[in-house]
């Protein structure tokens, strides 16, 4: 038996606050946080653009968004991945 102090549960299940662990995560994977800002920032713009679409269907305006948001989230993960 040893008489220091050691903690029973390794460094990283010590750290429980949800601020060190999104830091923790964005270190590990910085392009999966851009992904995903990237995709709410798409998704932001076409709401607000949704007023102003003109004479275009709805559906096509969604479409377009949705594969905007999607093609940001794939390039960002593939850049991640190189």
């Amino acid at each position: 038996m040893s008489s220091g102090h050691e903690p029973v549960y390794p460094k990283y299940e010590t750290e429980t606050s949800q601020t060190s662990k999104l830091l923790r995560k964005f270190k590990e994977t910085p392009f999966v946080p851009i992904g995903m800002a990237g995709f709410a920032v798409v998704v932001g713009y076409g709401l607000y653009k949704l007023k102003h679409r003109g004479n275009m269907k709805m559906s096509l305006h969604l479409i377009h968004m949705r594969v905007a948001a999607q093609g940001f989230v794939v390039g960002a993960i593939t850049c991640g991945t190189y």
